[in-house]
């Protein structure tokens, strides 16, 4: 899935070329690249898809050339997850009914790509035997507010899968404290994992009118009228997520818990704890990076500028072509504030 702006990036991340299509991590891939190789460990390369918004398209095909043109899905509308995730399992079950599915996001960093694969393949195994819809959880590291949380029974364990109780979202701090020191709660992934019969039944019982509008498309598949028969089934569609709608409803939710060196990059803290750090645990993207009496910082700027901090600590600085920001971490939850902002008294360039 790689269809999101990532706002809460901005200004490195901007509408037009969203964080998924970024080398982020300063190592000369796109956080979409890493994610297909990383999925090549589970997968045969016919059976990775990519469905993305209508406007990325050719930037994704650029990244990945080696995508079959069938396997990039296109997606007219921004609608969240639920209709993204109905409309590729849709088109995946007219190609084979029997298979299993996985979901995953574009933008996720993680390190031990060896246990990603042991963990993806042991919930494709119990996908393949039990009507389950599985979700990995990670075992956090940290009372982080920045992710959701998932509560799982410990006491229902089935083929290392436990049943999940539970979808908590982003809590405040005192609560997230309490779900880490409990050992019952888990990091929201965001990876869904089933058979395709279990969650189109999910999505038949719980939204029943989203799996109608993209049955109608069925008839235009590869022929020109395609486009817009998805056009018209996405306009039709709730905004909503796969959490929302089908997880914390169903019944036969389970998780796999993992640890596998895990962020969703979803914000400049989870860059911050993703990066590499110099002594003074400045966290630097940047090839002429001049740092005096600074600690604690997120600095992202271009290789070619000079850019010399001096008595900063606990700030994100990002300097792009056209904007620069200077936001202490603390505040960086006023990103969206800042954008909605910027958009009413400047327009949409800089966003």
């Amino acid at each position: 899935m790689a269809g999101g702006i990532g706002s809460r990036f901005w200004p490195y991340s901007k509408t037009g070329l969203p964080k998924q299509f970024l080398d982020i991590l300063g190592i000369g891939k796109s956080l979409l690249q890493l994610t297909y190789e990383r999925l090549l460990r589970v997968f045969l390369p016919q059976n990775i898809y990519v469905i993305t918004n209508v406007d990325y398209g050719d930037i994704s095909r650029s990244q990945l050339p080696q995508l079959p043109p069938s396997n990039l899905l296109l997606e007219p509308y921004r609608k969240n997850t639920a209709p993204c995730i109905a409309y590729s399992a849709l088109r995946l079950f007219y190609h084979d009914n029997n298979a299993c599915v996985g979901f995953f996001p574009a933008d996720h960093f993680i390190l031990g790509e060896d246990k990603f694969a042991t963990t993806v393949t042991a919930a494709f195994k119990a996908a393949e035997k039990k009507d389950f819809i599985i979700t990995v959880g990670i075992r956090p590291t940290r009372a982080d507010t920045n992710y959701g949380y998932i509560q799982f029974l410990e006491d229902r364990e089935e083929q290392g899968l436990f049943k999940v109780k539970t979808f908590v979202e982003k809590p405040p701090q005192e609560i997230a404290n309490v779900f880490y020191r409990s050992g019952d709660f888990l990091w929201n992934a965001g990876i869904f994992i089933s058979n395709l019969r279990s969650l189109l039944n999910a999505y038949q019982h719980y939204l029943p009118e989203v799996i109608q509008y993209f049955k109608e498309i069925k008839r235009f598949i590869n022929t020109a009228e395609e486009p817009a028969a998805i056009s018209r089934a996405y306009s039709l569609c709730p905004n909503v997520s796969i959490d929302t709608a089908i997880m914390e409803k169903a019944r036969n939710v389970m998780v796999i818990p993992a640890a596998f060196g895990w962020s969703d990059l979803g914000t400049w803290a989870s860059l911050y704890q993703a990066f590499p750090k110099d002594y003074l645990g400045n966290a630097v993207k940047g090839k002429n990076v001049m740092i005096y009496d600074a600690q604690n910082c997120m600095v992202m700027v271009p290789d070619h500028k000079l850019v010399v901090l001096e008595g900063l600590e606990d700030f994100i600085v990002v300097d792009t072509e056209e904007v620069l920001m200077i936001c202490r971490r603390e505040q960086e939850q006023r990103i969206k504030e800042i954008i909605m902002d910027v958009r009413l008294k400047k327009g949409d360039r800089f966003v």
